[in-house]
Parts: structure tokens; C-alpha cells; sequence
């Protein structure tokens, strides 16, 4: 497993639980407003940490944390990320999913073998607005929609999310999402920051007001929707 990074401690990422975040390297979308591009698009000059070293913290948080995030880069390219979240859980760990929802047969695969408790996955764009969001002309929409389908069904506890950018993200983006997630799924939108890691340092965010002009967009549609990250 390729650990590029652990955030020791978080309140935030994974509902209800108190738990760290370990970073995956690599991932298969080029998205600008992305703010970890070094694990996106030079991950082999991050400094990697051991298998051992990571479960070894674990093993020291025991009675301290409750959970673990999982988050990249994108999680599902690693090739050993179900025998990964075994160990985790064999440790007592409730377990969380960070995902761009490209590769739905292996999230899938891990849900239904009960190995994963919650499942955030990011939302680019629209439909039709994912290729600019991606940074991948022509891009294939078809197994974003399958994870969203799986999602929901309600076999896992989730959520959906959207990094609400001005040069990407306008009423008919934020409108057409809406019409596509319809029901009662949990939805953030989150509000964009130049992290000073991003793959295009020309983006810009919107303020608090705009965001919940955003929102009053889609709480029709949306209901369980909230602004995230102001």
C-alpha cells in the first residue's frame, strides 16, 4: 500500500467518529482545483510511510480513535487497498472511503463484503460538465453514474460532495446536479480554497453569501443538503 501521508487526528471527515486520515498517491482524474497535487501528479517524490509505521500508530491510538479515512489521490487504483482495510478493522477500526466513483466495481466489491462504513464521493460536476472538471476531454460519465445508482440504494452510509469552483461551477452546473442526485441523499457543497497545492493556481472560490445562493438552488431537490468548509 502507497501511504503518502497521515493526518493524525480529524473530527471532521468522518461522521460521528474521531478518527486519522491516511493519503493514498496516484489517480486516474486531473481535476485543476484539485489540493493534493502532489499525490495526484508527482506522487513518486512524496515521502512514503511503511505499512508497519502506519499500524503501528494504529495500534498506539487504540481506545483513542475510532475510525479510519481512506483518501488520496484516489484510494481504489491501489491494488491492495481491500487486504489494507482488513488489517484496519481487524484492529477495531470502523473504516470511511474518499472516492471519485471511477472504478465502482471495486467500491462495490468492499461494501458488500462489509468492509466499508461510510463512502464519500466526490461529485465534479455535472453530467456533461465532468470532462473540464476531470481535466479529461471525452470523458466516459457512465460508471460515475453506476456508483451513484449503488450509492442510493443505501447499502452503506454516505455522502456526496461537490468543491464548488467559480470557473467551473455556475447555476446550471449546481441545477443540473441537483436534477441528477434528486432525493434524499446527504450533499456538501464545498467551498473552494487555494490549498497553494493545485494543479491550476488560477481558480477562484466563492464567498459565503454566493454559496447559499448555491444552495437555496437545489434544497428542493436536495433537501439534506448543506454548505461545507466556511
Amino acid at each position: 500500500m502507497k501511504i503518502m501521508g497521515l493526518q493524525k487526528l480529524t473530527l471532521l471527515d468522518f461522521p460521528g467518529k474521531m478518527a486519522c486520515t491516511v493519503f493514498t498517491g496516484g489517480c486516474n482524474f486531473r481535476c485543476p482545483f484539485c489540493h493534493n497535487a502532489s499525490l495526484v501528479i508527482g506522487p513518486e517524490y512524496v515521502p512514503l510511510m511503511t505499512e508497519d509505521e502506519f499500524f503501528d500508530f494504529l495500534n498506539k491510538r487504540k481506545g483513542v480513535l475510532d475510525g479510519v479515512c481512506i483518501t488520496g489521490g484516489e484510494p481504489t487504483l491501489q491494488p491492495d487497498l481491500e487486504q489494507f482495510i482488513i488489517k484496519i478493522r481487524d484492529m477495531g477500526y470502523a473504516v470511511k472511503l474518499d472516492t471519485n466513483g471511477f472504478l465502482p466495481d471495486k467500491m462495490i466489491t468492499l461494501v458488500e463484503k462489509g468492509l466499508i462504513d461510510y463512502v464519500a464521493m466526490d461529485i465534479k460536476s455535472s453530467p456533461s460538465g465532468y470532462g473540464r472538471a476531470t481535466g479529461i476531454q471525452g470523458f466516459n460519465i457512465a460508471p460515475i453514474k453506476r456508483s451513484v445508482d449503488f450509492l442510493k440504494k443505501g447499502t452503506v452510509d454516505y455522502e456526496f460532495r461537490t468543491t464548488v469552483v467559480k470557473e467551473l461551477h455556475g447555476e446550471n452546473e449546481i441545477n443540473d446536479i441537483a436534477d441528477w442526485l434528486e432525493g434524499d441523499s446527504k450533499y456538501f457543497l464545498q467551498a473552494f480554497e487555494d490549498s497553494g497545492n493545485l494543479i491550476n493556481d488560477s481558480l477562484h472560490g466563492y464567498d459565503e453569501n454566493q454559496m447559499r445562493s448555491l444552495l437555496n438552488l437545489l434544497k428542493n431537490r436536495l433537501p439534506r443538503a448543506e454548505v461545507r468548509g466556511l
